[in-house]
């Protein structure tokens, strides 16, 4: 029977005989098979995969050197170009639509005798904190499937969750992999902003989007990261900073962590009372180790949601633009219609309610007379915020927060309050608007019975300490293993 654990466990058993690549993606095929239900995959691509795993075994056994991800079975959230697969963005509008070049993360998985296995099913366009918005019908949380899985990467996290694939890609533009980690008890890693290109992602909002990686265990995710991570020719706003080894996961302390919290955040009155008691448990811990845990005072906690929203939905709706029916995707025509209504059919049948209403968000907030009023004032609200981030990281190793204010929601139970949905990623977009980069590892469990995490966030460019840190305190809190789930 295949089992997994690790990237580098699982080339070990690869090494030594007990197991294959072709075991492995019939394995996970099986699982995806028996957990359709929860409907985490949009396709799955089981020919090309097992085809794929063959190749790999017969290269493997002919003595051949293995690469870095070698038979390693990976599933891509539905925003990633795959060359020759199909890729909607789970939105009517883009039915059909096969892509005709690979992401720049996807090209340097296949570089690496990655496989991958399928799609992942997401919000419409990235946009819902749920997995309830998409044209595929929503996913299931496999712990309870009365729960929502988090949004906008839910098919991504089920994947993970559920045991479907190894590993997987989603994307973060406000907490889209953080959240959905957090709701289903895995490991969400969102880099800093221009760690990862941007090439070949569906664009949301372009300041804020970023390539994420779920895992079950620190080590894949750094793997992972430094594969995919740097330089592209392709993507202007990619760092050309140096990538540290990910993989010297083992901290060195010379002297005890300053770690600070965000007061009021712990103090929401949105905070459920059994996560509030847990984070203060966790600093009195970190306390008990010999670390300095400070509580920081954050005037702009209010501020940082509204200016989010209008910040993501004003690019939204210029990003969005192109899906007119003319160039790709789906066209509603009528022999008699115009162009503008030809325009006006195809956006209004093709895009769903969320979408929608984003676009008519971000158009509102441009347009003449409003434009000063709202989105200048949001862009100085971000500037005031990357210049509090500074300030705290001179005097803090890491920051730590709650990645979500309750744990995993009933199904349909914020649909029809969109302000209370939007509330709710209080926590997680403070780093997508300042760009730092931030994890979610699975610390707890509520008395409900649902998991949730410790949100962490380091400096720019500090995925190195951010990896370390993670691995430091699962190994504390020996996060719990999900194998019910087989």
């Amino acid at each position: 029977m295949f089992s997994y654990e690790t990237i580098p466990q699982y080339h070990s058993d690869l090494l030594n005989g007990t197991t294959s690549c072709v075991d492995a993606v019939i394995f996970y095929l099986s699982k995806i098979k028996d957990k359709k239900h929860l409907n985490a995959f949009t396709q799955v691509y089981g020919e090309e995969a097992l085809e794929k795993a063959r190749y790999l075994d017969e290269h493997r056994t002919a003595g051949n050197t293995i690469k870095k991800l070698h038979g390693v079975v990976i599933a891509l959230k539905d925003v990633i170009c795959y060359k020759d697969h199909p890729v909607t963005a789970a939105s009517g509008i883009l039915k059909n639509f096969v892509s005709v070049y690979n992401a720049t993360a996807v090209e340097r998985l296949l570089a690496e005798d990655a496989i991958i296995i399928g799609h992942t099913n997401c919000d419409e366009f990235a946009m819902g904190s749920t997995n309830e918005n998409s044209v595929y019908g929503r996913v299931l949380n496999a712990l309870d499937e009365t729960k929502v899985p988090g949004g906008s990467s839910g098919g991504s996290a089920v994947a993970v969750q559920a045991e479907l694939c190894m590993i997987s890609l989603g994307s973060d533009t406000g907490g889209s992999v953080r959240q959905p980690a957090d709701f289903c008890g895995i490991i969400g890693l969102k880099p800093t902003y221009g760690r990862i290109s941007r090439y070949g992602l569906i664009a949301y909002a372009s300041s804020f989007d970023q390539i994420g990686i779920f895992g079950k265990n620190v080590v894949d995710i750094a793997i992972l990261l430094k594969i995919i991570a740097g330089k592209d020719e392709f993507d202007s706003t990619v760092s050309g900073q140096a990538i540290d080894d990910y993989h010297a996961l083992q901290p060195s302390f010379s002297k005890p962590l300053r770690i600070g919290y965000l007061k009021e955040a712990f103090q929401s009155p949105a905070l459920d009372k059994d996560i509030q008691a847990s984070m203060y448990g966790f600093i009195e811990t970190q306390k008990k180790h010999g670390h300095t845990v400070e509580a920081i005072d954050f005037e702009f906690l209010d501020y940082i949601v509204p200016a989010y929203y209008i910040l993501t939905t004003a690019e939204a709706s210029s990003n969005l633009s192109r899906f007119d029916g003319i160039r790709y995707g789906f066209r509603n025509v009528d022999k008699k219609t115009d162009l503008t209504d030809l325009y006006c059919r195809t956006r209004s049948n093709g895009f769903g309610k969320e979408v929608k209403r984003r676009i008519m968000l971000g158009t509102f907030v441009l347009s003449a007379g409003y434009y000063e009023a709202y989105f200048t004032k949001a862009q100085h609200v971000r500037q005031l915020l990357k210049e509090k981030i500074k300030l705290i990281f001179n005097d803090f190793d890491a920051l730590i927060l709650p990645t979500a204010p309750s744990t995993a929601f009933s199904i349909g139970e914020k649909l029809d309050d969109p302000i209370a949905m939007y509330l709710a990623d209080i926590f997680t977009v403070f780093s997508n608007l300042i760009g730092t980069p931030s994890i979610s590892i699975p610390l707890f469990w509520h008395k409900n019975g649902l998991p949730y995490g410790l949100q962490v966030m380091t400096n720019h460019f500090c995925e190195l300490s951010l990896l370390q840190l993670s691995n430091y305190w699962i190994e504390q809190y020996k996060s719990p293993d999900l194998k019910n789930l087989n």
